[in-house]
C-alpha cells in the first residue's frame, strides 16, 4: 500500500471519528439533567375578584362587602371602596390589579419587591387592604384628606370643627393642618388612564385618577395621636413628630 493511500485512509478514519464524537456530545448535551423540566409547564392563573366601582350604587352584594370593610376601620365617606391586594378593581372602563399598583408604590418608595412564586394560597397575613377614593373634578387633595381624617375621629366620637385645619390667629398651622400636610406624603395618587403613579390630582379627566390609602400604615400612624394634644404635633416638611403619651 502506497504512503499516499495510507494517509487518505487515516484522514478518513479521523474525520469519521470526529463526526461520531461530535454527534454523541451534542446528543449528551440535550439529555435533561435530573430535576430539570423537559418541556414548558403552564400553570393556570386564578382570576382575581374584581371590585367594580361603577356598580357600587346598584349592586347589593358589593354594597354589603364595602360596608363591612369600611366598618372595620370606622369609615363612611373618607374612601369609596376598600380593595385587597389580591383583588382587582374597575373604575369606568379600566380594570386594574391592586397588586400591580402596590408594586409600583413600593418601587417608588424604594422598597425591594420579592414575590413568592411558589404555588399555593396567599395567606391572609400577606394581604393588605387599600382605601380607594375616586377623584372627581373640583376635588383637591387637602379636602380629600380632611374628609378621611374627619371620618377617623368621628369613629372615636371626637367632633372636628370644619375650620380645624386652618391656621391659628398668629398664622401658625394647626395640628390638624400639619396632619393633612403630612398625609400628602403618605398617600398615592394613581393615574388610571396612564397606568402610573401621579403627583397631582388636578387637570383630570373624570374617573381617571384615584387617591390610595394603605389602611394598615395610615391607621398605625393615626392610632398614636392623642387629639387632646394634636396641636403639639410638629412637622418639618419630611417628618411628623407626635408628642409622647402622657
Amino acid at each position: 500500500m502506497s504512503s499516499s493511500l495510507k494517509i487518505i485512509i487515516i484522514c478518513a478514519v479521523a474525520a469519521a471519528t470526529a463526526a461520531t464524537g461530535l454527534w454523541l456530545w451534542q446528543k449528551q448535551d440535550k439529555v435533561p439533567l435530573p430535576g430539570q423540566m423537559t418541556e414548558k409547564v403552564y400553570m393556570p392563573v386564578k382570576p382575581q375578584p374584581v371590585i367594580d366601582y361603577n356598580k357600587l350604587k346598584k349592586d347589593n352584594k358589593l354594597q354589603a362587602i364595602t360596608k363591612e370593610r369600611k366598618e372595620k376601620y370606622g369609615l363612611k365617606k373618607g374612601v369609596d371602596i376598600i380593595v385587597r391586594s389580591d383583588e382587582s378593581f374597575k373604575v369606568g372602563k379600566l380594570t386594574v390589579s391592586m397588586q400591580e399598583i402596590r408594586d409600583k408604590m413600593r418601587l417608588k418608595s424604594g422598597d425591594i419587591i420579592e414575590d413568592d412564586i411558589k404555588p399555593g394560597k396567599i395567606t391572609d397575613d400577606a394581604v393588605e387592604e387599600f382605601g380607594i377614593y375616586v377623584v372627581h373634578p373640583g376635588d383637591n387633595l387637602w379636602t380629600i384628606h380632611f374628609k378621611f381624617l374627619k371620618d377617623y375621629f368621628d369613629r372615636k366620637d371626637i367632633a372636628i370643627s370644619p375650620f380645624a385645619d386652618e391656621p391659628d390667629r398668629f398664622g401658625y398651622s394647626s395640628g390638624v393642618g400639619k396632619l393633612l400636610k403630612f398625609s400628602e406624603k403618605t398617600v398615592c395618587i394613581y393615574n388610571l388612564k396612564e397606568g402610573k403613579i401621579d403627583v397631582d390630582i388636578n387637570l383630570i379627566v373624570p374617573l381617571s385618577k384615584i387617591v390610595i390609602y394603605n389602611m394598615n400604615r395610615i391607621f398605625a400612624l393615626l392610632d398614636h395621636i392623642d387629639y387632646q394634644h394634636v396641636n403639639e404635633i410638629q412637622f418639618d416638611g419630611e417628618t411628623l413628630w407626635i408628642p409622647a403619651e402622657r
